[in-house]
């Protein structure tokens, strides 16, 4: 199999042959995928070669700005056709090609070409918001903080060995905006990074972040750091930490480049990052259950959603676990 489509894309760069140019990436999949590049315009792309029968709508993928998606006749299997995916600007090549590896990823995994042209299309959906939003803007204070505090409990979590590598990332689900951080089958984490000058007061987001109604355990992981631009650790050295630890696994260093795209990390933006750095100045795991401080989607009235409000944890003692505790909780269940 190869490694990376960038490999592949870099084969045929070198070999300058004029016009559009298609190579098979030699993966198992229920349709063909190809890397795509064309010279000398140096357009790069992957594609999907399917069965005519398939059915594919594109309407939502016109005029984006960094993509260009089209359904052309596949010249090489004429009972097929082909979906290319081609990327407008150079600039954001490396982006391009770890989004292109997660999805050959997620279609190998797929059993047929009509389930696979639907991953595609979901996959793609979520490209339209990093293309859109994210590429020209670094994330916020705020976002950083959080990023840094979701990685911190990653590298607890992968350093326990638990789960293998790469599931322990898929269970990292904070990047994908969904309830909690960490989504195991019966278990969930909420993570909340808070600078030292208010450690103590936490905004819960959502009636759903602490309601553990559908799960056996919940837990919140509480990090307070402080931050300056003199000493410690910046959110670049927590994030190249963690892919010395994935580098001898390509498929989770594969998966973790994309989380990081998922929440708007890109190594082009790695200046805007250089000089905040963290010192952590106390950190807290808490059983959330019982009369945890909370609300609870089953005690709102009709009508009433979205709910933000805080809790103080210096309260939640009673609800401490140490480290091993709280794996072990995870590991028994």
């Amino acid at each position: 199999m190869n490694d990376s489509i960038l490999s592949l894309w870099h084969i045929m760069a070198k070999e300058q042959t004029v016009g559009l140019v298609k190579r098979l990436f030699l993966v198992d999949a229920p349709i063909k995928i190809f890397g795509i590049y064309k010279y000398p315009e140096e357009t790069y792309g992957v594609a999907f070669s399917f069965a005519k029968d398939v059915k594919i709508n594109l309407d939502s993928f016109r005029n984006l700005k960094e993509l260009t998606i089209q359904l052309i006749q596949d010249m090489t299997y004429t009972s097929n056709r082909l979906l290319l995916i081609q990327l407008s600007s150079f600039e954001n090549l490396d982006v391009f090609a770890c989004l292109c590896d997660n999805l050959i990823e997620v279609v190998r995994k797929c059993h047929t070409s009509s389930e696979a042209v639907r991953e595609i299309i979901n996959q793609i959906e979520k490209w339209k918001a990093m293309f859109d939003k994210k590429l020209s803007d670094g994330l916020t204070l705020l976002e950083q903080q959080g990023l840094y505090g979701e990685l911190i409990y990653l590298q607890k979590l992968i350093a326990r060995n638990l789960f293998s590598k790469v599931e322990s990332l898929k269970l990292w689900s904070g990047t994908d905006k969904s309830v909690r951080d960490f989504q195991g089958k019966e278990w969930a984490v909420e993570v909340k990074t808070i600078s030292v000058n208010n450690s103590d007061q936490i905004t819960i987001n959502g009636e759903r972040q602490l309601d553990d109604t559908l799960l056996k355990m919940l837990f919140l992981y509480h990090l307070s750091v402080e931050s300056s631009r003199l000493s410690g650790q910046t959110l670049n050295d927590k994030v190249d930490e963690l892919r010395k630890v994935l580098m001898d696994d390509i498929v989770a260093m594969n998966l973790f480049n994309f989380k990081l795209i998922e929440a708007g990390y890109f190594d082009n933006h790695r200046p805007l990052y250089a000089d905040r750095c963290y010192k952590i100045r106390k950190e807290n795991i808490y059983r959330v259950c019982k009369a945890f401080p909370r609300i609870k989607e089953d005690e709102l009235r009709n009508g009433v959603s979205n709910v933000t409000y805080s809790i103080n944890v210096s309260t939640c003692t009673e609800y401490l676990l140490s480290e091993n505790e709280h794996f072990n909780c995870i590991e028994n269940l």
